[in-house]
């Protein structure tokens, strides 16, 4: 049989009646400490509430995340808080939830968050206009799939101009510019401008040549009118010639000047920028961000150089430096030379594939002087667009008349693809940025050794050794030149391979970044080529909360693999936009 547990068998003998007394005992016990515990309860809540009282309030805290600050020390953190639009704690999960509370609480569930990338060199206006306006000529790799896209844009956009941009002969068999005989075949009496990848150089239609009075005869400082066998233009246009192709193309309306920049924004955010600069912008073009920013639709924050031209220096130079809460004004964009693909660039010695070739000078040294001296005098930077050894060195000698020595007024040189040799330790003796872009690299490798021969390509694309001048540089797109995805700089800098991983080895691995110097190159030193470093480009309290969110560590990850790197979020100023 069974025992009955000694407690029960000794209330039977006490109280045979109540074979449970010793269980009544019990539950009475357990209603007096059920008792008790509801009194101790509203204490218990009262102490959390105090607790939670003392936490300081702020509008968003992340956490459970892989948070790459990009400070100084390049440190690591798990999350961080944000309120009135900036970073205020950056530490661990336990330090930021056991010090603040918020409405809004992210867990980003091991997730990887950068600083909002920032492109050093771009153009955001032509972007924007690119995107409503023209065919995408980007990757054709024939002249007859341009004029299959060309015959799809006007069937869907009829307009009495045919506008495209991104052609690139040098990915054709024959590598050789067209001429527009076949555009008057298929689209005879249109005005048709269409913009080589490279932005200097263009094919347009005999209707353009004539409203332009360009004939055979016609001779354009700094600029080429192309010239076929039979001795008459062929539609071809480099630099200033191709330039006042450009400036006879119809405006856009305001209206539809505000739709292209929305759009261009959109893609900017889709990409993972939260900053970008406009390499070359105009009176109208910054009055209207400005007012676009004050209406709070325009949200990214924006770096705006000047165009040269007159009207435009003469209206914001005597301002001075202009710097809002999401644009800054206080750069001139100058241009030496023009481009190596187009054979534009300037160099010292002529190009190896055409001999007879050493490009073009875009400005005389005296124009870039005069505009120096005014930059100069109103505290503004002066960046400068130069391709070719002899147009970088045309810039550094221009640049040391004024910077005499190490300074800190972060002039710069865009681009600054080729360079002599003998100048590099220019940049570091007059304290010159080099503003560069890692996918001009791998998208020109297969052709710059052919235009510069086996040891000046050496000196070509350098990053590296540009860095190692100061210690830092900007790194961009250059978009809509290239692509506006910041993702493919960074594999650009590092791998030095295009987008199906070649070459094996990397081209000219001597002058890969490493990956935290590519991080830095379009985060804090992007920032840094603006002087906007204290607010923006790392995640350190103090500074704008800015910052993106990517479902792989790209610091980490195979190579191969970064390219496919997802943006899954965007902040900007601790709003998320994407």
């Amino acid at each position: 049989m069974k025992k009955l547990p000694v407690a029960v068998s000794i209330a039977k003998r006490r109280n045979p009646r109540s074979a449970v007394w010793g269980t009544h005992t019990a539950v009475r016990g357990t209603k007096t400490k059920i008792m008790k515990i509801k009194a101790i309860i509203p204490i218990i809540l009262t102490m959390i509430t105090l607790s939670c009282s003392k936490k300081e309030k702020v509008d968003l805290i992340v956490h459970n995340a892989t948070v790459y600050t990009v400070n100084e020390d390049f440190a690591t953190a798990e999350a961080f808080a944000v309120k009135d639009g900036r970073f205020v704690a950056v530490g661990t999960n336990a330090e930021i939830l056991g010090k603040y509370s918020a409405d809004s609480t992210l867990d980003m569930q091991g997730k990887f968050v950068f600083p909002g990338f920032i492109d050093g060199h771009s153009h955001f206006c032509s972007l924007g206009e690119n995107i409503v306006r023209y065919a995408d000529l980007v990757g054709c790799r024939s002249f007859d799939e341009v004029l299959e896209r060309l015959q799809a844009h006007a069937e869907r956009y009829p307009s009495d101009w045919l506008l495209g941009r991104g052609w690139d002969q040098n990915l054709w068999p024959d590598k050789a510019f067209p001429n527009n005989s076949r555009l008057e075949q298929l689209f005879p009496g249109k005005n048709i401008c269409l913009t080589r990848i490279d932005g200097h150089a263009g094919l347009v239609s005999n209707s353009v040549l004539a409203m332009l009075g360009f004939d055979k005869t016609t001779r354009i400082n700094g600029g080429l009118i192309e010239l076929g066998t039979d001795g008459e233009p062929t539609g071809i246009l480099l630099d200033n010639a191709y330039d006042r192709a450009k400036a006879i193309i119809p405006k856009l309306s305001p209206a539809e000047k505000c739709r292209a920049m929305l759009a261009a924004q959109k893609a900017c955010f889709e990409a993972g920028l939260s900053g970008v600069s406009d390499a070359g912008a105009s009176i109208e073009n910054i009055n209207l961000m400005d007012s676009l920013q004050t209406a709070g639709v325009l949200k990214i924050k924006i770096s705006a150089m000047l165009n040269d031209d007159t009207a435009t220096l003469d209206y914001f130079l005597p301002k001075g430096i202009i710097v809002k809460e999401r644009l800054s004004v206080r750069g001139v964009k100058l241009y030496a030379d023009g481009a190596l693909g187009s054979r534009g660039a300037n160099l010292i010695e002529p190009y190896t594939d055409d001999p007879a070739n050493r490009g073009l000078m875009i400005n005389t040294l005296g124009y870039l002087d005069s505009i120096c001296q005014r930059a100069y005098d109103a505290g503004y930077q002066v960046c400068t667009h130069a391709i070719g050894d002899a147009g970088v060195r045309n810039v550094l000698k221009v640049y040391a008349k004024f910077l005499k020595g190490k300074n800190d007024l972060r002039w710069r040189i865009e681009h600054s693809q080729v360079v002599d040799s003998n100048d590099i330790a220019l940049y570091g003796l007059y304290s010159v940025i080099p503003s560069i872009q890692s996918t001009h690299a791998t998208s020109d490798m297969g052709w710059a050794a052919d235009r510069l021969g086996p040891f000046r390509v050496r000196y070509a694309y350098a990053q590296q050794m540009l860095l190692q001048q100061n210690g830092w540089l900007v790194n961009g797109t250059d978009f809509p030149i290239e692509s506006i995805k910041p993702l493919y700089t960074f594999y650009a800098a590092v791998a030095r391979k295009d987008l199906d991983g070649n070459p094996a080895q990397g081209f000219q691995m001597e002058n890969a970044l490493t990956r935290e110097q590519a991080l830095r190159s379009i985060t804090i030193w992007a920032a840094k080529g603006y002087f906007e470093e204290r607010n923006k480009g790392s995640i350190e309290a103090g500074k704008e909360a800015d910052f993106v969110v990517l479902d792989s560590d790209i610091m980490t990850i195979p190579e191969m693999q970064i390219p496919q790197t997802a943006v899954l979020q965007l902040f900007v100023s601790g709003e998320r936009v994407y």
